[in-house]
């Protein structure tokens, strides 16, 4: 724990490499098996690389969520950060590097030291998220390099009785989860705080089919790399034999689920082996493998799902240019 005056900063904490290789050689055994639809877990996506890339994604002029929930921010953090109530600590579940928290959390520290953790699975996010706060002279940085809720579980466990918590959970990174998994989700986090505890949580909301494919099909191709990368992954930590050339990005809107789908598309029959999930895959020519669900919410749904989980709305804001919304929420008794 480093404690609100100091100006030092923490090495990230880090998950043993075995325990993360077995993780996603059990997930690969289980999501490229099946006969039915193959899948790989969105999570594996953000590797170094795949977290590299995602910082260009929200650069790009299709992907205005980044910006809104930026615009966000940016207008209201000090609104934000009034009704947050002073708090202590501020853990932020998919930090990556920080320019967005950055903005909330040089309001919040108008208010009085904090310590952030910003948790993370990829270590070189997570070294930008640093740098990114170095500027902070108020803010002291205690990252940790892995999961959401064991990050946040270390978080809880080293703040003392009666210091506030903030937990941010932006950029929509919820709608990756389908809506039993989003308020599984939401719940667990709920178990980890402290009546009065806050969540800030950031939602996608539903709009034009064609602005939605654009966002996460751009013409440059970067979402494309994003993607692929997942294979390139598993060639470097699983010594695959994945052929990035016989893939295609695609992406699709189901109307029926509210969800953008990310899937790898074969290009070709072909038979892929897997040395370090002990395992041999074969896919058929246009057989797909899915690798992310972005489920998008209408404005009343933020509303449902929190209370559902355990939270009391405090407060919403909203982006007009790209719509998209965050919503304040409380840990009830």
């Amino acid at each position: 724990m480093i404690g609100p005056f100091t100006s030092g900063r923490a090495p990230a904490r880090e998950v043993p490499r075995s325990a993360g290789d077995r993780a996603l050689a059990e997930d690969v055994r289980a999501g490229l098996s099946t006969s039915g639809q193959k899948t790989l877990p969105s999570r594996w996506l953000y590797d170094d690389v795949g977290s590299a890339l995602f910082e260009a994604i929200c650069l790009m002029p299709e992907y205005g969520l980044a910006r809104a929930d930026s615009r966000i921010l940016r207008l209201y953090g000090g609104e934000i950060a009034r009704l947050a109530n002073h708090p202590f600590w501020v853990a932020e579940l998919g930090s990556g590097s920080g320019r967005k928290s950055h903005l909330l959390l040089t309001a919040l520290e108008h208010h009085g030291p904090l310590n952030y953790v910003p948790i993370d699975v990829s270590r070189a996010a997570l070294s930008r998220c640093e740098a990114e706060m170095a500027s902070l002279a108020r803010v002291a940085v205690d990252a940790y390099e892995g999961e959401y809720l064991k990050g946040l579980s270390y978080a809880a466990s080293v703040r003392r009785p009666r210091e506030r918590m903030l937990v941010l959970f932006l950029g929509s990174t919820i709608g990756n989860l389908d809506p039993r998994e989003a308020e599984a989700f939401l719940a667990d986090v709920r178990r980890h705080l402290a009546p009065g505890d806050m969540l800030l949580l950031g939602t996608d909301l539903v709009k034009p089919v064609a602005d939605l494919l654009a966002a996460y099909d751009d013409p440059g191709g970067i979402t494309a790399s994003f993607n692929l990368n997942l294979l390139a992954r598993l060639n470097r930590e699983l010594e695959a034999g994945f052929d990035l050339s016989r893939f295609a990005h695609e992406a699709r809107w189901s109307a029926e689920e509210s969800r953008i789908e990310m899937h790898l598309r074969s290009l070709q029959a072909q038979q892929v082996d897997i040395p370090g999930a002990d395992l041999s895959v074969q896919l058929r020519e246009g057989e797909t493998i899915w690798t992310e669900s972005s489920y998008k919410f209408s404005p009343a749904q933020p509303y449902r799902l929190a209370r559902r989980a355990g939270f009391h709305v405090v407060g919403l804001w909203s982006d007009a240019k790209w719509p998209f919304c965050e919503t304040l929420l409380r840990a009830m008794a």
